[in-house]
């Protein structure tokens, strides 16, 4: 079942790039931007991700954390994010849980051939736990409409 506004975010636990766990609920109060992306070191993801690190300060200025989440492995995700410099939480889901929790989740990766592989999604999810915005893009070389998150962003504070 898709996400829908409105409703309460699916919690999740996952490792991030220091191999410690992360959870929504541990943002409760505070607004999180989630994107879901298919995989490190591609291109779109990488533009997608360092457009979000050059406009930190509007997300922080919104009370806002970032939570980027992929199927790859959190060595993997250390290397990109260093290598990217990306100033927010990158996130494991290797074992896909919170990919199908949040019904954004590639049976079959075509451009590539791999199955189980992150859509290109954004969900905004306020201080609550409430879905606010959702974004879920069946095309991966798309990239979500950061103009209606930030303004859903801004419209929380």
């Amino acid at each position: 079942m898709s996400i829908k506004t409105g409703q309460p975010a699916p919690d999740f636990k996952l490792p991030n790039t220091d191999k410690q766990f992360v959870t929504l609920s541990q943002y409760k109060g505070k607004n999180v931007l989630v994107l879901f992306f298919p995989l490190a070191f591609t291109g779109t993801c990488t533009k997608e991700l360092c457009g979000v690190r050059d406009d930190i300060a509007r997300y922080q200025k919104a009370n806002a954390e970032v939570l980027a989440i992929s199927v790859d492995t959190p060595h993997t995700l250390v290397r990109y994010k260093e290598e990217q410099n990306l100033n927010f939480q990158v996130l494991s889901d290797f074992n896909k849980e919170a990919m199908k929790a949040y019904d954004t989740m590639y049976e079959s990766f075509t451009a590539v051939g791999l199955k189980g592989v992150a859509k290109r999604s954004a969900f905004v999810i306020d201080k609550n736990g409430i879905v606010q915005y959702a974004e879920v893009l069946e095309d991966a070389g798309q990239i979500p409409n950061f103009e209606k998150i930030n303004a859903t962003l801004a419209s929380l504070n």
